[in-house]
């Protein structure tokens, strides 16, 4: 056994009384699509490693906590995770359903086997000792991972935002966050009120609208709205093409070009822009801009109904910051996510207090004492897999090196046997 694990037992006397194991390798926290990239990374590297993930299954927010309609906003070759693409007869913009099952075939595909229903409690770094202790929670018992390296996850949506909002607790009606919201079909007839105006605030108005039901859409601030596709080629695949080439600015300015003559004048109906180009408020402050499948043309019909900001609720109603009144019958709230890495994470070099790393990307995927961060990057999958791929190879340079000094301590041990036999 490792001299710094003979130290470590020394030191907590408590530890040689609860159930443990010493990891021969990494520790990943969290099952989605990041957690599973690295994991299959390593696989491939020869590393051995643990996954932990607090839900039942791989990638519970979009298994539990995504609406029924959702599809892949950009096209599968920037979604897809490393060493396995989407199967040919995929769409370009796979739906819900296919996406899991991708999922599903890459953990299988790379023998990835998470421990489900593994809640960590805490993980810290032992100085002295140089190990990670990751404790967990299964079925009221609790268990400690002891590791050299630990890659955290969790991601960027692990929590629900849900904003504190006078007079909602006395609305009377029906209040859910996006999270909950699989379907319109219920609210059909009805007046609800979607709180925020992103991808999902968007998407989840217009499947209101689909459904009969009569959705006003809170807008607080500015928003980019662009075209999914422009001439049928992804406005995506189209930015990415042009800054091999162009600076920045230029192709924000270029994308917006392209925005007014698809979509015309947003400001008209509610949506102002922001100052700041759409690429460059996505790299610095990481909001993405909402890429219109249909909304906007409902918005431009009145069937969606944008309105400013919220003052407060009363009984079945909502006053916004104008003085206007709306009856309303039902509220979503379309309020994002949130990071929960501080609530779990005892550190605080690497992560800010708002659970994101300090270091800008491209530099956020390694903190000190074998600390890694995966799906942090602000840029989707795209991003989690480009972090798989270095820390993989970080892992496995370290791993290897340590293997390949503890058989040469065994061979030298061996032979001083043999000599003395």
């Amino acid at each position: 056994m490792d001299q710094s694990l003979f130290h470590l037992l020394d030191q907590d006397q408590d530890l040689s009384q609860r159930k443990w194991t010493l990891v021969n390798g990494p520790v990943i926290v969290g099952a989605g699509p990041s957690g599973l990239a690295t994991a299959a990374c390593l696989r491939e590297q020869g590393v051995p490693f643990v996954v932990l993930e607090r839900a039942e299954c791989i990638a519970s927010l979009w298994q539990k906590r995504t609406y029924d309609r959702l599809k892949l906003h950009l096209p599968k070759q920037f979604c897809q995770l490393p060493k396995l693409p989407f199967p040919e007869d995929f769409p370009e913009y796979p739906t819900k359903k296919q996406f899991i099952e991708y999922l599903e075939s890459y953990a299988n595909h790379f023998d990835v086997n998470p421990k489900f229903n593994e809640c960590v409690q805490s993980a810290s770094y032992d100085e002295t000792s140089g190990f990670w202790r990751v404790k967990t929670v299964l079925n009221k018992v609790e268990f400690e991972y002891i590791c050299r390296w630990l890659v955290v996850a969790t991601g960027e949506n692990a929590e629900c935002v849900v904003p504190n909002i006078e007079g909602l607790a006395e609305f009377g009606g029906e209040v859910i966050h996006a999270c909950e919201y699989k379907s319109g079909e219920k609210f059909q007839g009805q007046k609800v009120l979607v709180v925020g105006c992103g991808n999902s605030g968007m998407e989840l108005s217009l499947d209101l609208c689909n459904h009969n039901a009569s959705p006003s859409m809170v807008v607080r601030s500015s928003v980019h709205v662009l075209p999914r596709e422009v001439f049928g080629k992804s406005t995506f695949e189209i930015a990415v093409s042009m800054m091999k080439w162009l600076p920045l600015w230029f192709v924000d300015k270029l994308m917006l070009i392209l925005a007014w003559l698809v979509l015309g004048n947003t400001e008209k109906y509610g949506l102002k822009r922001p100052s700041v180009g759409p690429l460059e408020l996505k790299n610095t402050q990481g909001k993405t801009p909402v890429l219109d499948i249909g909304a906007l043309e409902k918005i431009k019909s009145g069937d969606i109904n944008v309105v400013p900001g919220i003052k407060r609720f009363s009984y079945k109603q909502v006053e916004l910051i104008n003085g206007e009144k709306l009856d309303i019958d039902a509220v979503v709230l379309a309020t994002g996510y949130r990071s929960n890495v501080p609530s779990w994470l005892q550190e605080g070099d690497f992560f800010c207090k708002n659970g994101f790393p300090k270091a800008p990307f491209p530099h956020g995927w390694k903190g000190n004492g074998g600390l890694y961060a995966v799906g942090f990057t602000r840029r989707g999958l795209s991003g989690a897999a480009s972090d798989a791929i270095r820390i993989a190879q970080d892992i496995g340079k370290l791993w290897n090196d340590e293997t390949k000094q503890h058989k040469k301590i065994a061979i030298a041990c061996q032979r001083r046997c043999i000599s003395q036999f």
